[in-house]
């Protein structure tokens, strides 16, 4: 029964409200004016909506159903228990904060062509994933993940006169297809074992021995995996985060990556006692997904590609966490569970707030520079003093350092890993070698990738007339990112407040293990983590008052010019050579194209250096054997013939031929 008052009801009244938003503009000519204000009020209105019921949830605790209506083929079944609940949050706060963004970054008088279709595209797409987490039958979940899809795909070509964009929009489309062909599959293996179209049911543990259970752990993680950007299934990853909008980009990597993660979640806790081996996967694919998507970050020009692949880095340390739980639920380890899973839950909270956070600073400053190109930015930490101190910030969360968010949330995954290694001398300690020196290293080239940017970026002279002359953002654009940063500042202090959260997902999760032994702060020294940062904070602030007061007593003048009596801004360093001892590090996966000047003769042509980052998965792999298939299905063309004769022939021969093999 639809009750008004109840978590769940609310969830969906959020939904219907966002889903809606941009809609008002699109049937009345007369609301084109005020149709920026009205999709973002209804936006903001629908996320209000939406943590109130949230927060009626967490007080009332379990979980709760809700059966709108029956099809054909299966049932409108929603409910919401402690894992939606989490994965809502970044939903309802990313859509909100980014709806207020967008309102001054695409602007209807600077974009009067595709304002209104972002607009309610972006509100379809809140709406879809809030589905996505709320479904519990296979069919609503695959409408809701399509809605999701397509709305994606027309956000991500909002600037369809652009080559480039058409191009990374099409290969999302071919990409999110292909894990939705897979996610049938899998839902078709998985009601076929379980008689039912119920999501997320609870297999029999002997289930988990067999080829069914297997083939459906496969289909799942691959399905949900491409959504989520896991190494090898990124390839539609870095193009569209860089050509959408940078709102767009920062719902993209802080709301819909989390889908796939979710799924992945969802498919890890079918089986109660599943096998060893699928936490080895997953820790395997995270480790390579994290370690991979940095190196590359590391070794991008483009600012939004930079943080597209350090999204993929992100999403293999949340898979890392996955994995880890996986273990422990193999070796009936709560503590495994609770610290992997709890892990991976936080770093999904913390991911949607430093993301997002690094995409609006990286939209603001394409909108006052014009340009994405690190190499033709600097001295903005001069222009534009607020982007940097909340890029700045944002930029200490991801690499995971203290005070901020990201320590916090990386700390349980350490933690985790290190006790794999005494659970069990034979298996554990395989599986914690492989995950915790590659999250070690995922850290330590996280700070390259940021330092790079904040150097070249922000620091020393400007390098173009457009990087001299930027500024700030307005108001619009600048609140969203401070409330991101101050969320950032408040998980680094207090870690603790999000336990509660954690507990409960955990316990949705895998109500047997969880109920086992879920003290986090146990586990975890979340209190001494909270102090440490308040000393960190006070520390940075004494030497900076220290540093502050010494150089006022000291006399100014022109640092050490290396002999240039007048130097210019072409004498920096610039990112690629600032990145090329670590990128050679990797040259096996990271392979540059490179374009040397060319100085010949007594007078040579004006020649430029030029390096390309391409991605080898896509430009090595995907696309030549996607060349492959169209030549060979051009040879069979030919059966297209055009007349229904033709056609009824075929029919007429593959139903002898199915009646000539069928029993």
């Amino acid at each position: 029964m639809f009750e008004m008052s109840s978590p769940l009801s609310l969830e969906l009244v959020a939904a219907l409200c966002i889903g809606l938003s941009g809609a008002p503009e699109r049937v009345s000519r007369r609301l084109y004016a005020a149709g920026p204000g009205i999709a973002t009020a209804l936006n903001v209105l629908g996320s209000v909506i939406g943590f109130v019921g949230l927060v009626l949830h967490a007080r009332a605790g379990g979980t709760e159903s809700l059966l709108l209506g029956r099809l054909p083929v299966g049932q409108l079944a929603f409910g919401l228990d402690g894992l939606s609940a989490l994965f809502l949050i970044p939903i309802l706060l990313v859509s909100a904060l980014g709806s207020v963004y967008g309102t001054s970054y695409w602007s209807d008088r600077e974009h009067p062509g595709s304002g209104r279709r972002l607009r309610l595209g972006w509100g379809i797409m809140t709406a879809a994933m809030m589905g996505v987490v709320l479904a519990r039958d296979a069919i609503a979940f695959l409408v809701a993940w399509e809605l999701m899809a397509l709305a994606a795909f027309f956000l991500i070509c909002t600037e369809e006169e652009n080559p480039e964009v058409r191009q990374a929009s099409w290969i999302y489309l071919v990409a999110t297809h292909t894990g939705t062909l897979c996610l049938i599959g899998f839902f078709a293996l998985l009601g076929h074992s379980t008689g039912s179209s119920a999501l997320w049911p609870n297999l029999l543990p002997g289930d988990a021995d067999g080829g069914p259970a297997t083939a459906v752990f496969v289909l799942g993680i691959v399905g949900f995996g491409i959504k989520a950007g896991l190494m090898p299934l990124h390839v539609w990853l870095p193009g569209a985060h860089a050509n959408a909008p940078s709102h767009v980009s920062a719902l993209l990597s802080g709301v819909l990556l989390k889908a796939g993660i979710y799924g992945v979640m969802r498919v890890c806790g079918l089986v109660p006692e599943p096998p060893l081996w699928w936490g080895g996967v997953l820790l395997g694919i995270g480790a390579v997904s994290g370690v991979l998507g940095i190196a590359l970050a590391v070794a991008q020009q483009d600012l939004k590609r930079l943080l597209a692949y350090s999204s993929i880095e992100n999403i293999g340390i949340i898979t890392i966490g996955v994995g880890l739980a996986s273990v422990g639920r193999s070796l009936g380890r709560a503590d495994l569970v609770a610290l992997g899973l709890g892990g991976a839950l936080f770093h999904v909270l913390n991911h949607s707030l430093f993301k997002p956070l690094l995409f609006f600073c990286a939209g603001s400053v394409l909108h006052a520079t014009g340009t994405r190109r690190i190499a033709a930015l600097g001295g903005l930490a001069r222009t534009m003093p607020r982007t940097f101190a909340l890029f700045a910030l944002g930029a200490v969360a991801i690499c995971g350092l203290p005070p901020l968010n990201g320590f916090a949330g990386e700390l349980f995954l350490y933690v985790g890993l290190l006790r794999t290694a005494s659970v069990d001398a034979a298996r554990g300690s395989a599986w914690a070698s492989v995950a915790a020196p590659a999250l070690a290293m995922i850290g330590a080239l996280a700070v390259a990738g940021f330092v790079k940017v904040v150097g070249i970026a922000f620091s020393g002279a400007p390098r173009s007339p457009a990087a001299a002359h930027a500024h700030d953002p307005g108001p619009r654009m600048l609140a969203p990112m401070v409330a991101l940063s101050l969320a950032c500042l408040a998980l680094g202090l207090a870690p603790g407040v999000a336990v509660p959260l954690l507990r409960n997902a955990i316990s949705a999760w895998d109500p047997v293990l969880g109920d086992a032994g879920l003290a986090l702060s146990e586990l975890v020294p979340l209190g001494y983590v909270s102090v440490a940062a308040l000393l960190l904070i006070a520390g940075v602030a004494f030497g900076a008052v220290y540093v502050q007061r010494r150089s006022r007593a000291r006399a100014t003048g022109v640092t050490w010019d290396c002999g240039y009596a007048q130097p210019t801004a072409r004498m920096q360093y610039v990112d690629s050579s600032f990145s090329e001892t670590l990128v050679d590090l990797f040259h096996w996966a990271v392979q540059s194209h490179q374009q040397r000047p060319d100085l010949r003769g007594p007078f040579p042509l004006v020649s430029r250096f030029r390096s390309d980052i391409p991605d080898v998965v896509l430009d090595r792999i995907v696309q030549p054997l996607l060349g492959v298939a169209d030549r060979g299905l051009a040879r069979v063309r030919v059966l297209q013939r055009g007349p229904i004769q033709v056609y009824l022939l075929y029919v007429f021969l593959i139903v002898v031929a199915l009646l000539m093999v069928t029993p």
